[in-house]
């Protein structure tokens, strides 16, 4: 597939990956590929960040490549490691041969067949589909050191192996970094990258996703999740249900059979929407009945 050459076409790529982009996102997307750019998306778990990358490698016929970011990670798990087991084998080989040139087979045991290319290698390498979408994904959760070494990867697309040299990509690939912000991302890397905050989407834009993600929901119900969504979201929770959550209730709810949310219901579900306890405890009774009370006068309203 070719990239597109305006923001409408963008959003229709997005939505042919069953992705409801507003025009803001739609833009930053469009420009990071049009000027090369690392796309850095932050935002709350759950509001659809790490999708964007999977769609775009799926709509651009792309393959997809993702580094899960996680304290401690380093170099061997990231960029490339030698296959020691392999390397061994061979000098056991070589010596019951009885080769003494050491320094071939030093050359030949740390040459490319003995390298194993972990996902920033793997990333920077020719794909006969193109450039591969690189997904970062959760890049706060990651050390600072590396996160400092991930700068100069995305400043030159290189990477250096002592042993064999420096791989430069022949064309970038198409980078999108996520973080959750537990931790702020260091402005030396977000200068490299175009920025785009993910938030939660309005209730028009969720119903729509809805529609895509869980089509076995009828109307009604749709309707009233998405409302009691949007309510729990302005309460002082621990961790306010993200659009994968509601995509999950709305789900829960279709295999239940339900057609229209009541307490009971909603009290018994909950655990497909909120993942904290003191979430659930606060919200499952008065609170619930609260909510349900204020969708049922709005829908009169409406009437």
């Amino acid at each position: 597939m070719t990239m597109p050459n305006s923001i409408d076409e963008t959003v229709d790529l997005l939505a042919r990956g069953a992705y409801v982009a507003d025009r803001s996102l739609a833009t930053a997307i469009f420009l990071a590929l049009r000027m090369k750019r690392p796309l850095l998306l932050e935002g709350e778990a759950g509001v659809g960040k790490t999708e964007i990358a999977k769609v775009l490698a799926g709509a651009l016929g792309r393959h997809l490549i993702r580094l899960q970011c996680y304290e401690g990670l380093d170099t061997s798990n990231a960029v490339y490691e030698w296959n020691y087991q392999a390397q061994m084998i061979e000098i056991r080989l070589a010596e019951a041969a009885g080769s003494q040139d050491l320094t071939e087979l030093g050359k030949d045991i740390f040459s490319e067949r003995f390298l194993i290319r972990r996902p920033i290698l793997q990333a920077l390498s020719p794909d006969v589909a193109g450039p591969p979408v690189f997904l970062i994904d959760e890049l706060d959760r990651a050390d600072e050191p590396f996160e400092a070494y991930l700068l100069e990867v995305l400043s030159d697309f290189q990477v250096t192996v002592p042993e064999i040299g420096t791989i430069k990509a022949s064309a970038p690939p198409i980078v999108v970094i996520t973080s959750n912000r537990t931790r702020e991302i260091h402005d030396a890397l977000k200068r490299r990258c175009l920025y785009h905050w993910v938030d939660y989407p309005d209730a028009e834009r969720e119903l729509e996703i809805l529609k895509l993600k869980a089509p076995g929901a009828n109307q009604r119900l749709s309707g009233e999740v998405v409302a009691f969504v949007q309510a729990l979201r302005g309460l002082d929770l621990y961790k306010s249900p993200g659009v994968a959550e509601t995509i999950d209730w709305a789900t829960a709810l279709t295999e239940l059979d339900a057609l229209a949310l009541d307490q009971q219901i909603v009290n018994d579900t909950l655990g497909a929407l909120l993942k904290y306890q003191d979430d659930i405890a606060r919200v499952r009774g008065s609170e619930a009945a609260k909510i349900l009370e204020e969708i049922r006068a709005a829908a009169r309203a409406a009437e």
